[in-house]
């Protein structure tokens, strides 16, 4: 079944109008034709079970036969990542929200070799990219995108999260499934919010590891192998939605 996006504020009852991007994929690229059952996601939770009442590809219509209610996982993992080079960055953007990442705040680090010349240009096409991977995968949830700012300004906001963790080259790491279990011996639970700082290539400056580190992150280890900024982050988030869905032993 084809899947479409909407904004929540584009939802009405009864009947939903694809905008004009959505309505020429929908008549042109896939071809959708009058009856056909399709569904629509408006990045909210929401998912509409809906059929084709008029295709065309300024302004295709649709008519509700179903709402379904997708509550959102029990944790929120943010992803604090260095912006990296070429398309890598936006195949760390597709990923993670497969993998149904709450949050990707871009990171302007001393190492990062991409540059920051329009930040509201690159949310735009970070967040199109989004929406085609919520189409992709069927998750109702779209990650919210922040423009780049540096490890610094992010810090100074003073966000807490309760399991902040930092991936490190450095000694003395740990693995983050031992900081999940020890949150939960202590709380009683496990951490609903998670922060993940994951470097360019080259990894953060010492200043600004240090700096993390000092604000309370915990230094985890991705293995042996030194991973490229982009595997560094499938692999954090592969490791913590597992880790934090596994069900409890016994």
């Amino acid at each position: 079944m084809h899947r479409f996006y909407l904004s929540p504020e584009c939802v009405t009852e009864g009947e939903l109008t694809l905008d004009e991007r959505e309505s020429h994929h929908a008549a042109i690229v896939l071809r959708v034709r009058e009856g056909e059952r399709v569904a629509v996601l408006d990045g909210a939770g929401n998912e509409f079970m809906c059929t084709a009442s008029t295709v065309d590809k300024r302004s295709t219509r649709l008519t509700v036969q179903q709402q379904n209610r997708i509550e959102p996982l029990p944790y929120r993992i943010t992803l604090l990542q260095a912006m990296t080079k070429g398309k890598s960055m936006d195949f760390i953007i597709q990923k993670a929200t497969e993998l149904c990442v709450h949050r990707v705040v871009t990171l302007a680090a001393g190492r990062s070799v991409a540059q920051v010349e329009d930040g509201a240009a690159k949310v735009g096409k970070w967040r199109a990219i989004a929406i085609d991977s919520i189409k992709q995968c069927g998750s109702p949830w779209l990650p919210v995108i922040e423009p780049p700012v540096t490890p610094r300004e992010f810090l100074a906001r003073g966000e807490s999260f309760d399991l902040p963790l930092i991936a490190s080259l450095q000694g003395r790491t740990r693995h983050p499934r031992e900081y999940i279990s020890e949150h939960e011996t202590e709380h009683g639970a496990k951490p609903k919010s998670i922060g993940v700082w994951i470097g360019p290539e080259g990894d953060f400056t010492p200043e600004e590891g240090n700096e993390i580190l000092s604000a309370g992150a915990h230094p985890i280890t991705l293995g042996r192998a030194i991973l490229r900024s982009e595997t560094a982050a499938l692999y954090c988030l592969s490791v913590l939605n597992y880790d934090m869905q596994a069900l409890p032993a016994g």
